[in-house]
Order: C-alpha cells, then sequence, then structure tokens
C-alpha cells in the first residue's frame, strides 16, 4: 500500500472520532523521519485515546501494522507510528503548546479528503 492511501485510511478515522483540525504534511523533502505527519487533536483525554484505538483498528482492518503507539499512558500527545505515517494526536492544549506546524513549517500540507 503506498502511503498516501495509508495517510488517508488513518485520516479517516481520526474524522470518524470527530478529530478536530485534521492538518497533514509531506515530510519526504524535509525529514527522513516518513513521508506523511497527520496531525489533530481531541478535546480531552478519552477522545484521544478513542481517535488512536480508531487508527490502530483501520490500520488493522486493512492487513497493516502499527509499529509503535507511544503517550497512551496519559493521553495528552499519542503518536501512533504506521511506518511511512506519523499521526500525532494531542489534548487541544498540548497542540497549541507544541505547534508542530509551525515546526514543521518547511513541509508542504495535503489536502485530505475527509
Amino acid at each position: 500500500m503506498e502511503s498516501k492511501q495509508l495517510l488517508e485510511i488513518a485520516a479517516k478515522a481520526c474524522d470518524d472520532k470527530q478529530a478536530q483540525d485534521l492538518i497533514a504534511l509531506d515530510m519526504r523533502e524535509v525529514s527522513l523521519i516518513s513521508d506523511y505527519f497527520l496531525i489533530c487533536h481531541g478535546n480531552n483525554e478519552r477522545q484521544v485515546d478513542a481517535i488512536s484505538k480508531a487508527i490502530k483498528d483501520a490500520v488493522e482492518e486493512h492487513g497493516l501494522e502499527v509499529k509503535k503507539i507511544e503517550g497512551k499512558d496519559q493521553s495528552r500527545w499519542v503518536l501512533v507510528d504506521l511506518d511511512d505515517v506519523v499521526v500525532h494526536i494531542f489534548h487541544k492544549e498540548e497542540r497549541a503548546y507544541y505547534n508542530l506546524e509551525k515546526l514543521w513549517g518547511d513541509a508542504d500540507q495535503v489536502s485530505l479528503p475527509v
């Protein structure tokens, strides 16, 4: 599966759990970490946790594997590593503080079908 398709699967899972302000960044020209970052936030810890679980379930339904999930203990910033796509799910307050969109401002934004 191409990384763009994986990005769309993750974005749909986020949207299904009403994640806020989904932004996808094309990281291929600015970093070796992954092809895409998907950034969103939830309004509370329960929603952040539900978004990360929805991503895991959606990816596994397509026969793919989640490499690692970090931060689920506190659900303030959960990172879901899908290898070519890294999803950052923030609690609303943490998203404003870390501001990954600005940090990776050299990356182009990708339009999402959701």
